[in-house]
């Protein structure tokens, strides 16, 4: 199977202290990877590397066999990234944020319907943002996110807020893609993810299912 993600020395520098790195990974079409680790240990900085949301201060990253610097442009469309923030407009309905992101993503206007459905928030379609609870917002972002059918899904904590049924939600959103997930919950983790990733102090410090590592330990 083709190669999804192949990154060589990934460094990311904060100030005058590497945030990340070095990191090697490589992943393939259709693997899911979880990346865990505790806070300040590299997990948002890493996935929005792979997102092309910034660029590392080292190394090399290919995605899809494209230089993920100089192929950004062509690289956008084939990548869902969710953050920690849901990337949605609170004043705006669910439905129009939906629709709005769909020309941006030259996405036809029946997809909006589909993906409202498939979030289960039809009933709340017309409702501003900001009138929604967190866990229907958290629905609508990975609606958001996922609405393009991208090929590689990048989602930093998405199962925050999620109540059982948006959770059940998440793992189909996930079917058929490739994903670097980041989350605390390492049940999920291991439920959603084929493999796992545990960063220390931003470094790659094996896989955590392997080293039968506790949540929590030093």
């Amino acid at each position: 199977m083709r190669a999804a993600v192949v990154a060589r020395g990934l460094v990311q520098v904060l100030g005058r202290h590497f945030s990340l790195g070095p990191v090697d990974l490589d992943l393939a079409g259709g693997e899911r990877l979880a990346v865990l680790g505790d806070n300040g240990a590299g997990k948002t900085t890493l996935l929005r590397i792979l997102a092309t949301a910034t660029r590392p201060a080292a190394g090399r990253l290919e995605l899809f066999g494209l230089d993920a610097s100089a192929g950004r442009e062509r690289l956008r469309p084939r990548l869902g990234y969710l953050g920690h923030q849901p990337g949605l407009y609170p004043a705006l309905t669910a439905r129009e944020n939906l629709e709005f992101f769909a020309a941006l993503h030259d996405v036809e206007r029946r997809r909006v319907g589909e993906a409202l459905a498939e979030a289960d928030l039809e009933a709340v379609a017309g409702r501003r943002v900001e009138q929604l609870s967190r866990g229907q917002q958290q629905r609508l972002a990975l609606a958001r996110t996922t609405l393009h059918r991208p090929e590689l899904l990048v989602l930093d904590e998405p199962d925050a807020s999620l109540d059982a049924p948006g959770r059940d939600l998440l793992g189909r959103a996930l079917q058929g893609r490739t994903v670097v997930l980041a989350t605390h919950d390492r049940a999920l983790a291991r439920e959603l993810c084929g493999r796992g990733l545990l960063l220390r102090a931003g470094r790659d410090a094996g896989d955590p299912w392997k080293l039968n590592i506790v949540e929590g330990a030093r």
